[in-house]
This record gives C-alpha cells, sequence and structure tokens, in this order.
C-alpha cells in the first residue's frame, strides 16, 4: 500500500531538516524525476506503487538522462534543479527522499532498486551493502 503524501512528506521534511513542507516537496520532485530515469521496467513501477500517486506519477515521467549517473553527479544534477541548492545541501535533499523511498519498500525490491544504480547509490538510501 502506497504511502500517504503527508507522511512521506513528512518523513522527507524531518530527515531533510526543512523549515516548510514546500522545500520537502521540491527535494521529492527533483529527486524521484533524477531516479525514475535510471529505474526501468518493473522495477521503477514497483517502487512507483510505494509512493503517493503525485510523486509515483513523476517517478514514472522522469527527466531523461543520457546515462546513468554515478551518485556524485546525481548529487551534482540534483543541486542544478533545485535553486539555491550546494552539493552539500543537495546530498541532504538525495538522502532525506531516497532512504524515506527505501524504507517503504521491502529489502527484496531495495535490493533490485540498487542492482539497477550505479555503484554508491546504497548510501544515499541509507541501507549500506557490505562489499
Amino acid at each position: 500500500m502506497p504511502l500517504r503524501r503527508e507522511a512521506f512528506l513528512g518523513h522527507v521534511k524531518e530527515r531533510g531538516e526543512y523549515d516548510t513542507g514546500e522545500e520537502a516537496e521540491r527535494a521529492a520532485r527533483v529527486v524521484l524525476a533524477l531516479l525514475g530515469a535510471h529505474l526501468v521496467g518493473e522495477v521503477r513501477a514497483r517502487l512507483a506503487a510505494h509512493l503517493p500517486e503525485e510523486f509515483a506519477l513523476i517517478l514514472l515521467n522522469p527527466l531523461q538522462s543520457v546515462e546513468p549517473l554515478s551518485p556524485e553527479r546525481f548529487v551534482r544534477a540534483t543541486a542544478a534543479w533545485i535553486e539555491g541548492a550546494t552539493e552539500r545541501t543537495a546530498t541532504w535533499d538525495v538522502s532525506a527522499v531516497l532512504s524515506t523511498a527505501a524504507d517503504a519498500v521491502d529489502e527484496d525490491l531495495l535490493d533490485q532498486i540498487l542492482l539497477q544504480l550505479p555503484v554508491g547509490y546504497d548510501l544515499l538510501f541509507g541501507h549500506p551493502q557490505p562489499t
């Protein structure tokens, strides 16, 4: 069952230490739009099924990416899309959104998501994998 919008944004707001819900929503929109370009097929659809409808649609209709971005480039891309963001604040944005998404899914789906992403995303999701 998908998280309710208020619950999802509440978690993002708390983890990102945002002052307002609008900041949390902006981070969620940007990060999920970028993430959607990196996930394909059933894995993307299964993750979307755990998100509030509005954010599921963003994940399923992503910003286009020419190639998979490394975690560092993903953070830089997030910073570029959020007005006033730096790489440091964008790292918080990405981690707040991805860790909230990770907590909404089971371990199996999280493993499948991480398999589709370049090495290093496990840290952004807040679930370090053994090497």
